[in-house]
């Protein structure tokens, strides 16, 4: 089957095949929140990023070989629901961004940097610290040896513009100055983006809408 991206709550995760990774995708909570189970396809070692909600469907998910770690993409409530369950469940390492750490109520293992790796099998993610959704945000980033880079967004990137500011003049500018420099001025148009919320996209189907969302603000 060819993925999509495309999931609903209470349906089946649908799974993006690479040669090295696969990323398993599935829909969870009354927020409708994206959380992404990373398989190294060498080792079998597993990472989830962002335990948001349903923890059931989640263990499920991950299955009998556990997890390695638990990504947090940032400290709002809707992203963290089942971190506790999970982790009690899994052991797994606790990973989120320094700024935000101290807002997730479950103790981060491991605070991340710009810039920092984290890695689990033979498959290295690198954090890019984006400011102005919240104060630490991180997406991760998947440069594929064999193929585009795949970023994990949380909610700094979406289909159609960044991630809410709440019309702070400030915290706009630093989230779309971060994006436009962190995401889209190191990455290639054919990066697929995987959002914390709704449907996938790419860096080369939201780059001609740059300048439009300065000018609009949001």
């Amino acid at each position: 089957m060819t993925y999509s991206g495309a999931v609903k709550i209470g349906g089946p995760a649908d799974v993006h095949e690479l040669r090295d990774l696969m990323i398993s995708k599935v829909a969870v909570g009354p927020m409708n929140n994206n959380a992404y189970l990373l398989r190294c396809r060498a080792t079998d070692e597993q990472l989830l990023i962002d335990a948001a909600n349903e923890s059931g469907t989640l263990l499920t998910l991950i299955g009998d070989d556990g997890i390695a770690a638990v990504v947090t993409t940032h400290q709002h409530g809707d992203h963290w629901q089942a971190l506790e369950e999970v982790v009690g469940a899994t052991g797994a390492r606790t990973y989120a961004g320094r700024e935000d750490a101290e807002g997730i109520p479950v103790p981060t293992d491991v605070l991340v940097d710009d810039g920092d790796t984290i890695e689990f099998g033979r498959i290295s993610l690198t954090a890019r610290h984006l400011v102005g959704h919240t104060p630490g945000s991180i997406a991760l980033v998947y440069d594929d040896p064999h193929g585009h880079p795949h970023v994990f967004t949380g909610d700094c990137l979406f289909p159609g513009g960044v991630g809410n500011t709440w019309e702070d003049p400030e915290r706009f500018a630093s989230l779309i100055g971060d994006v436009e420099t962190k995401i889209f001025g190191t990455l290639p148009d054919e990066t697929w983006v995987y959002p914390g919320h709704g449907d996938d996209t790419t860096l080369g189907a939201e780059r001609p809408h740059l300048a439009e969302w300065r000018e609009r603000g949001w």
